[in-house]
Parts: C-alpha cells; structure tokens; sequence
C-alpha cells in the first residue's frame, strides 16, 4: 500500500476557476506526483463523487463562494470515509488558522508560497496512505495471529513462547513431552525448571544474553528434565517474536534421539545456512539476521548497519571470465570482504550482491566502514581462476534505526543505493541515514548534475525508438524517441530519478536541444537511405518558455535541408495549459517549417477539450491512464471515442500509447483513433527496423 512514483494521488480540487485548479494539478504533476483531479461544481456534485470515487485528498479554496469551505468541510466530515481536508490560501492569520482547523481541516496549504503548498499536499497524503497501510497491517495481523494459534496448536513441534524466562504460551505437543495436562500447570513456570541441573548455570548464562539483546545461537542443546524429574537429552531454537504486543522468544524444544551424532548434527544446520557456492550465509539465514536487528532497533532505539554490495560492471567482467566463472568470482569477493568487515554478518544476498550486516554501528562508523570496502576492493585484484581482475564495488547502505525499523524498507532504501552509486559511475557508497538525510540527498544531487552535465557533453544519452502504427496502414514510418541515460552497469535509470534534479538546475532546455539535434540528424540519415521517417519526441516546458528555442529549431532545419513535418515535438497538455500564450507562439513559430506540435498525456486534465479552444496541435496523444485495462473499462472507452471524434472533427490526429491486447486495437480501430502504440505491438529498441508495409 506504500506510495509508489507510478500511485496517482486522487485529488478533489474545490475552486471557483479552473485555471486555478489546473495550475494546483500541473505544480503537482511537475513535482514528480501523478494526479487524477476531480472538480465539484456544487456541494450535492461533491457529496456524490465522494461517496462513489475513491478519493485521497480534498484541496478546498477557503474564499472559494461557489462551495462556500465551511459547507465543504461539513460535508468532506460527514461523509464517513477518511478523506483529508486542506484548506489552500493565498495568506494565513493566526485567526484563519484557528477558523480552518476548528472547521476540520488538516492543513493548509498557501498558494503563494510553493514549496509548503507540496509539502502540505504530500505529508497529508503520506499521512493517510500509513493510516490505511496500518488499518490494513491491523486487519492482516489480527488474520495472521489467529492462523497461527491455530497452526501453532496443530503442530507436532513442541513450541513455548517464553518471556523474561517465563512460559507465557504452549502448544499441546510441548506439554504432553514434558508431562503436563494443561498450559495452566505451567503458566508463568520458569524455563530452567524444565532443565535438568547440571546445565542451568549453562542456560541461565544464555538467557541472560538473549535479554540484552544478543542474537540466539542455531541451537542449543541440554539436558529436559520432565514432570516425573525423568532426564532426556533435547536439542532447543530460538527465534525472537512477539505474543500479545509483548517481545518474547519463540522456543522450539526436541528431544534429540540419542543415536545421532551431535557434531554431524550440528554441522548439517550449518549447511543449512550457508551458499554452497560461496561459503557464506546464504539468504534466507541473512533475512533472519535483518529481521532480528530491525526488531532490536524498533525496541531497544538501537544502531545497526546494512551494506549492499556489487560489482561494476559486472556483465562486462563475466564476458571475459565466462559464465561458469560466475560463483569464483563471488567467493572471491565475498573472501575480500571478509578481510576488511570484521565481526559483521557476510551473506550472498543474491545472483552478484553480498550483504553485510554490523550490529551496534553508529552512522559514523557504517561510512567508515562502506568506505574502507570500497577502498579494499578499488586497491586489490581479485584472482579468479586464471584471471586476475582490478575491480571496484558500488555500495548500498542503510542506517538502521528506529525511524526506519521496517525490513522491506531498510532493503529497498539500501537496493536505491545501489543503483544509485551504479547510475553515477559506481565506485561509490550511498548510505541513507534517516538522521542525515539533507547531507545525503545534497550529495546525491550534485553527483546526478555532474552525470547529467557530462551526458550533454558526449553521447552519454542513448536513443530508444518504439514504433507509431498508422490503423489505416497507409505505410507510413513514424517512431517516439525515447532518452535513457544508463548507469555504470548498462541499465537505464529511470527519468524520475534524475529529470526533477535537471529541471531544479536549469538544464532541461540543453536536454531539449540535445535530442532535437539528434532526431534531426537521424532524420536527414534515414533520408540519405531514402526512407522518409517522422520522429516524434517530448520536450518540455522549459522550450516552449525559451524564445529562441523556436529561432534554433528553424535554423538548424534550413542549415541540414530536412524536411519540418517529419519532427513532431510533444508537449504535455498540463504544460500547455498554464503557458498557453508561450505556446501558441513556440507553435506559431514553428508552423512555417511545417514542425508539428503533439499534445501528450491528453485527457487528463480538467477541462482537456476547452483547451483545443485555444490552442491547434496537429496530436493528440491520449493519456496512458485511459489505456490500462481499456478493453474491459467502458469509462475508458468512452473517454477514448469522445477524444477520438472531437479530434477528428477539429483535423487533430490522435495516438493511443501503452496498447495493450488486441482487443483494445479492435475498439480503438472502431473509435476513430488514427495511431497506436505499446510493447503488445512493438517494444522500443535502439534502431529503427520496424517493417510498416
């Protein structure tokens, strides 16, 4: 239920002008927040779409005199469903502070200053997602236990739940080894009193390790004693867990058969935990490790360190060792990192990661360390067979703490850290400590810059083409270019991850003018082969706002004699909407070369088609969101056909990107849509090969 960069923030808008409104949804969209707006025009309009809609967040104008917000807030309260209510202002009193909470907002958000508006709006909607995500953790755990119990009393295992060496729960298989009738004859007994004598001092030693916190042993084994004071030999596992909201231990207790051998039992678990390849934990023991440590940090406040671990270029280094290399050179790396870690727990995490796990590391000491592994393997050569490799490592690192004392968080944030240190040349450690978060963030920035700055100045971009189909088949080739830029390991990152960062910076127009370039180039080679090709690619606002954007176009078409209608440049429809006048000059001025202007992410908006009123594109490109499960979503459908004929009407040509099945081609074929595309009918690759005949 965690917000994702692809989750659409639900979004009622409440506001006398629509141009208002629509500039909260593009400041929205501009900050990286997907939005799917709605817009009440009157109270009964707004009780019905919150009653039917699924709804995350009402944005309410306070002067608005149309939806008066004292009414609004009434009904947003009574509507029973957890719904959020910020109040947008233009000034704030203490006063009106007071006014709009007592009325039942949450917050407010002040349009004249930008960042606290999208700060409001996010908090709010972070807010609500961790209320529902714990409603529905609430929901799951109470399912969970209630399974458990019911497994746990089912079990052959003889298990116990022990709490400060106290019994607190026991399965029947754990009384009938030990010769009790009911729990209640045990309630609140002791541990060592189910230990034969001659190992309590040994046991009690164990217990009062585990209450600081130490991690149990695999197993631990003992003389039981019985309620007939009869001995036995018993192997016991611990396992740190929680009854009832308190920290207990989870207590596995088998009699062990006498003829086994303890060793060799006791090296089978071993096995158990390790990479047969490797030697070291393997991943499910580490998972187990991480576990325990995030529990302790949530608990105790306590300070762990989680290190990712992987190679640069590793593909590159298989090609030359050869797959079946592979896991040498993992025990190699793994054998380098033993050397330099020190006490820490050293896992195979997957196909070419480790993982290392330190307990009791302050912040200052994990740096240290991710930085000393770095250096190791930067300064060393890895013998591997009959090769010898100078390799470096890309580190992803978490501070575990009690702000973050969640497992699949402490991954995720250490995996972003890989690719983040790979996406910038790797050789690198990001560590993400939630205490030190604007240092790290800083210094992630300035390293994205600097990659993005030595892209422009090289071909550090690389070009993806995916195929735009005419329905009416009349043979014409027309293509999307795409821009990735790719991390140290030959993967694309994802736009989101740097575009945000480029546009703070002032370096979406050079981006712009970098792919115009090429798209033209590879234009007036495609014609050199004598294939006509029209390329369509987006740019942004930055080039509809840049007078001389328009000028350098024009120039550098008449300097390489390429034909203006086969460039079509995307601009999104948000965009357009709060720079119309920007826009119908950058369209205007281009019109003479004959470069035609697409309107992308169309339909999403407020009031899409009233923008056609006033500004004349040549596209339509529809808005994914119309296109997921568009053959079984007749809301879709029709949003689809209307676009499609008032398109057609007004000589638009529209595009239906992300098509996904052909049923969605049979109805878009149907609606009048002139162009599609989508991995289901060409994916995007680096050339341009597609057949249209």
């Amino acid at each position: 239920m965690a917000i994702g960069k692809d989750t659409a923030l639900r979004l009622m808008l409440v506001d006398d002008q629509v141009n208002e409104a629509e500039a909260i949804v593009s400041a929205l969209r501009n900050a990286g927040i997907a939005v799917r707006p709605m817009r009440p025009e009157s109270l009964d309009e707004l009780a019905q779409l919150l009653a039917q809609q699924h709804v995350d967040l009402v944005l309410a104008e306070h002067a608005s005199t149309l939806l008066p917000f004292d009414q609004v807030a009434m009904v947003v309260g009574g509507c029973g469903r957890d719904v959020p209510l910020l109040a947008v202002l233009d000034g704030i009193n203490d006063d009106i502070l007071e006014s709009v909470q007592a009325q039942g907002a949450q917050a407010v958000a002040l349009r004249a200053r930008p960042q606290q508006f999208l700060q409001a709006v996010r908090a709010a909607w972070h807010d609500l997602d961790a209320r529902r995500s714990q409603r529905y953790l609430e929901a799951q755990m109470r399912e969970t236990e209630r399974r458990c119990d019911a497994l746990i009393d089912s079990s052959r295992e003889p298990i116990a739940y022990i709490h400060e060496g106290m019994h607190i729960r026991a399965n029947a298989a754990y009384l009938e080894m030990f010769g009790y009738d009911s729990f209640e004859d045990i309630e609140g007994m002791s541990l060592l009193d189910l230990v034969a004598p001659k190992d309590v001092d040994a046991f009690k030693a164990l217990l009062k390790r585990l209450s600081k916190g130490e991690p149990p042993p695999p197993r631990h084994e003992l003389t039981a004693r019985d309620i007939e004071g009869n001995d036995f030999p018993a192997v016991m596992e611990f396992t740190a867990a929680q009854y009832e909201g308190e920290a207990c231990q989870q207590v596995i207790f088998r009699r062990q058969v006498v003829d086994i051998d303890p060793e060799l039992a006791r090296q089978v678990e071993e096995l158990k935990q390790r990479d047969a390849a490797t030697g070291l934990l393997n991943r499910p023991t580490f998972l187990g490790l991480l576990d325990a440590a995030v529990a302790d940090a949530a608990a105790q406040a306590s300070a762990h360190g989680l290190l990712l671990i992987e190679l640069d270029h590793h593909a590159q280094l298989l090609a030359v060792i050869g797959l079946d290399a592979a896991d040498q050179l993992m025990a190699a790396m793994g054998r380098r990192l033993e050397s330099v870690a020190g006490q820490g727990s050293i896992a195979r995490f997957g196909e070419h990661q480790l993982a290392l796990l330190v307990r009791g590391s302050d912040h200052m000491a994990t740096s240290e360390l991710a930085e000393r592994i770095r250096n190791a393997f930067a300064e060393h050569v890895l013998e591997v067979g009959v090769h010898s490799l100078n390799t470096t490592v890309s580190i992803g690192g978490v501070q575990i703490g009690e702000k973050i004392a969640s497992t699949s968080q402490v991954l995720a944030k250490a995996s972003q850290g890989v690719v983040a240190a790979l996406g910038v040349g790797g050789n690198r450690a990001e560590l993400f400590d939630p205490g030190a978060v604007d240092r790290a963030e800083l210094e992630r920035i300035e390293a994205w810059v600097a990659r993005i700055k030595a892209a422009l100045e090289g071909d550090g971009f690389r070009l993806m083409f995916q195929p735009v189909l005419a329905l009416a088949g009349d043979g014409s080739e027309m293509y999307e270019m795409f821009l990735h830029l790719y991390g140290s390991d030959g993967e694309p990152v994802e736009a989101s991850t740097y575009m945000q960062i480029a546009e703070e910076h002032g370096l979406l127009g050079q981006i712009d003018r970098w792919a115009i370039s090429r798209a033209i180039g590879l234009i007036g080679e495609r014609l050199k082969t004598g294939k006509r090709t029209q390329l369509l690619l987006s740019v942004s606002q930055e080039a509809v706002q840049d007078s001389t954007m328009a000028i350098w176009i024009n120039e550098h078409l008449a300097a390489t004699g390429i034909p203006g209608e086969l460039l079509a440049l995307a601009i999104p429809e948000a965009k357009v909407f709060t720079n119309v006048r920007a826009a119908q000059d950058f369209a205007g001025a281009l019109a003479g070369a004959g470069v035609r202007i697409a309107l992308e992410k169309f339909g999403a908006g407020l009031n899409s088609m009233q923008l056609l009123s006033h500004f004349d594109p040549a596209l339509l490109k529809i808005d994914p969101q119309f296109v997921e499960d568009l053959s079984k979503n007749a809301d879709s459908q029709k949003q689809v056909r209307e676009i499609a004929a008032q398109a057609g009407n007004r000589g638009i040509r529209t595009i239906v990107p992300n098509v996904q099945d052909a049923a969605s081609m049979t109805m878009l074929f149907s609606a009048g849509a002139d162009y599609v595309q989508g991995d289901f009918l060409a994916p995007a690759g680096p050339e341009m090969n597609y057949d249209f005949s």
